[in-house]
Parts: structure tokens; sequence; C-alpha cells
């Protein structure tokens, strides 16, 4: 299953697709998704797999890959994505884990709460992870730049230029606060977020 970044997903078969080494074949010669649109991420699983889908609007929900199926080539409109606004890349989650959400801002904000605070919809807009306030979304002054899943075992590493921050459970307790909240700032040199990676430790 892949997603643009108007928030509509597309399936393809795996055997489908190029195998052996090389540069692939473009997805766009396959699926027709809309003008200016980027693909954002891919999900590989079975039907039951669920998913986090979110904006960088700050608003997302949990769906199965079952819900995004479809067989059109110009995709299924799945997550409702603001003007001006993109998806963000989708994100395995195991409900049965007790699994958190991260969510940061461009602006290192940062916010950690349960997954099972997050609605499981088949389609739509989604409910608000982390207050993004709208004018600042519009103006393009705050958004969202990742949403991620971890467990209490994993560490969360904190992107920001040439320099990386590695935070364990116990550095993130500062950040837990209940959904739809504003977050707390990262620390200083630490603020301008390029990307969020979540180490396993198992």
């Amino acid at each position: 299953i892949f997603l643009d970044s108007t928030g509509r997903s597309y399936a393809l078969a795996p055997h489908s697709l190029p195998s052996a080494r090389g540069q692939g074949e473009p997805l766009s010669g396959r699926l027709k998704p809309p003008a200016g649109a980027r693909f954002v991420g891919v999900v590989l699983g079975p039907a039951d797999t669920s998913v986090l889908l979110s904006s960088d609007a700050g608003y997302g929900f949990v769906c199965t890959l079952e819900e995004m199926m479809t067989k059109n080539k110009a995709g299924k409109a799945c997550l409702s994505v603001p003007q001006g606004g993109f998806a963000l890349p989708p994100v395995t989650v195991d409900p049965s884990q007790n699994q958190q959400v991260v969510a940061v801002t461009n602006q290192g904000r940062m916010l950690v709460f349960p997954l099972r605070d997050v609605p499981a919809l088949a389609k739509g807009k989604g409910n608000k992870l982390i207050n993004v306030p709208t004018p600042a979304f519009k103006s393009r002054l705050e958004y969202v730049i990742a949403a991620e899943i971890l467990t209490p075992a994993d560490d969360l590493l904190v992107f920001a230029g040439q320099r990386h921050l590695r935070m364990r459970h116990k550095d993130l307790e500062h950040y837990i606060g209940e959904r739809a909240r504003r977050g707390r700032k990262l620390p200083r040199g630490f603020q301008k977020v390029d990307s969020l990676v979540v180490e396993s430790s198992g």
C-alpha cells in the first residue's frame, strides 16, 4: 500500500513489481496520483495490519491496510489533508502492545501520549494528535515534522542538522502529556528538527 502527500492510498501486488537489482520503475507509470502529489510512504503486510495515518497539521487516526485497499489507479481518498498541508509517512502499529505516539513540530515542540488515545477510523481527518495553532499552520510557521510509534524499550533519535540526540524512555517522561496538547520544547540546539528515528533495543 502506497500513500501520497494528498492522503490518497494505492495498492500494488508485491509480485508485480520489478525484481532483482536495478532502479525499479516509476510508480507514476502504474498509478495516477493528483498533479503535484508525491509518494510519502509504503506499508507491506497482512490486511489486518494497523497503521497510524497523520498529517502535518497534527491530526491522525489508526486504520488497517484492508481499509486502504483499492483497485483504482487514481487511488482512494483515505486521509483528509488540509489545504497547504501534506500527509506524513504511515507508521505500522500494534494495538496489543503498550505503544506511545511521539509527535514533533518544526518549532521543536514534542508530545508523547498513549496510542490507545488515537481513534480507529476507516478514513477522514482524524483527531488532533498535537496542537498546532491554525494561523501558524496556515502561514507554515509551524507544522508537524514527524509522528512515530515507540514502546518503553525503544530509544528515540532526534536529528537536527548534523547533530542528533538520543532519548531513552526516562528522557521522554518530560514530554508525556494528554493527546492534543502543545507539547514541550526540546533542548536548545535540537529545536530545528529534521527527523525522528525509533531504535528498538530488541
